[in-house]
This record gives C-alpha cells, sequence and structure tokens, in this order.
C-alpha cells in the first residue's frame, strides 16, 4: 500500500496566520452558511487580503501527498472522526477521488443540509483546484462575491471554507478532503489539521 509521507516544512501544527488560527473551533459567525444554525453568534472577520491568500495558497503547497487511494482515504476518514467524536464536534466528513466518494460519515447534530454543503464546497475544489476558502479569499480580495465572479449557480457551488485539495506529488489533485458543520474557518482549519497530523505521523 502507498504511505503517505510527510514533506519537508510541515508542522505538527496547524499552518495558519495567528489571525487565522486565534479562532475556538465552537466559536460561530453571522453569515449565511452553515454557522447560522445556532443562536449567539461572534461575527469573524474572513480572510480577505493578499497575506491571508498567501497563506492558504502555502497550506496548499504544503499538504501533499506521495499517494492516495481507498487505504489511505480510510485511515484519514478514521482519524478525523475520531477528532470530531473527541471533540463533540457535529460535522460531517466527506472524502473522494476521481469522482468517487471514498468515505462520507455524519456525527450527532449534522442534518442532509451537511451533506449538500460538502457537495457545494467540494465542488469548488474540483472545478478550480483550490481550496473552498481560498476561491471565497480571492473573492472578497477583489470586493466582490464568489458567484459573482464566477456567475455559478449559489445551489450548487459555494466558496465557504471547509474542503480542501487531495494533491499527490507528481500528479496534482486527485480529490478533495471535506468538513461541514462548524462555522466556515473552523470547518477549514478541522481539515488543514487533521492532513497535518497524517502527513507526519
Amino acid at each position: 500500500m502507498t504511505r503517505p509521507a510527510a514533506r519537508a516544512g510541515i508542522s505538527r501544527t496547524l499552518v495558519l496566520s495567528a489571525r487565522l488560527r486565534g479562532y475556538s473551533l465552537l466559536k460561530e459567525q453571522v453569515l449565511p452558511d452553515e454557522s447560522t444554525s445556532r443562536k449567539g453568534a461572534d461575527v469573524v472577520t474572513l480572510p480577505s487580503n493578499a497575506q491571508d491568500l498567501s497563506e492558504l495558497a502555502a497550506q496548499e503547497s504544503r499538504l501533499v501527498f506521495d499517494g492516495f487511494g481507498h487505504d489511505i482515504a480510510w485511515e484519514l476518514g478514521v482519524q478525523m472522526i475520531g477528532a470530531a467524536r473527541e471533540d463533540s464536534l457535529p460535522v460531517v466528513i466527506s472524502i473522494s477521488q476521481g469522482g468517487q466518494r471514498m468515505f462520507h460519515a455524519a456525527l450527532p447534530g449534522t442534518s442532509p443540509d451537511n451533506d449538500d454543503w460538502v457537495e457545494r464546497k467540494a465542488r469548488v475544489v474540483q472545478r478550480f483546484g483550490h481550496s473552498s476558502l481560498y476561491m471565497g479569499t480571492q473573492a472578497r480580495m477583489a470586493s466582490s462575491t464568489f458567484e459573482e465572479r464566477t456567475g455559478l449557480d449559489p445551489a450548487r457551488f459555494a466558496a465557504h471554507g471547509g474542503s480542501f485539495p487531495i494533491t499527490v506529488q507528481r500528479v496534482g489533485i486527485v480529490g478533495s478532503v471535506t468538513v461541514s458543520g462548524l462555522a466556515q474557518l473552523d470547518d477549514h482549519r478541522f481539515v488543514v489539521e487533521q492532513l497535518t497530523l497524517f502527513l507526519n505521523r
């Protein structure tokens, strides 16, 4: 079985600036996405400048597999579900490769709406080759929205944080790992944290 190997420069800690990693996993944000289901939300400033975009691109450059397949997808999914259960996170976790869903699990507190968010965010990665948060940030940098810039149907595409490309060395992007259920920055942060830990085992 092909095993993932840690690339040089990947830290075991989350690869984010202090500005992006300063939010607790359960902090909510007032936004029209999956984060608005609970009351008492805190307003969070989303990444929107060139430094933020550069940091998000650096994550994608660092988090690269030597190979990827069914066994690795399963191992990664099991790790992520274990971490989410340990922290009682109400999330859906989905891993896809080449159009095939390799792993999918939903924890208590989620609903079919989260499955829909997973699909919409993953389509962004599949179409543009960047994380869904990266694409949303790119639009905010232009003082616009993802929908205005692309003309894509928001019922099918969502540039909200939580879907991240699965990249294989010398191959390129082969799939995505997606989380829905938390505020969108926390969805993204959870994915990046888990990929970083997995690749540094």
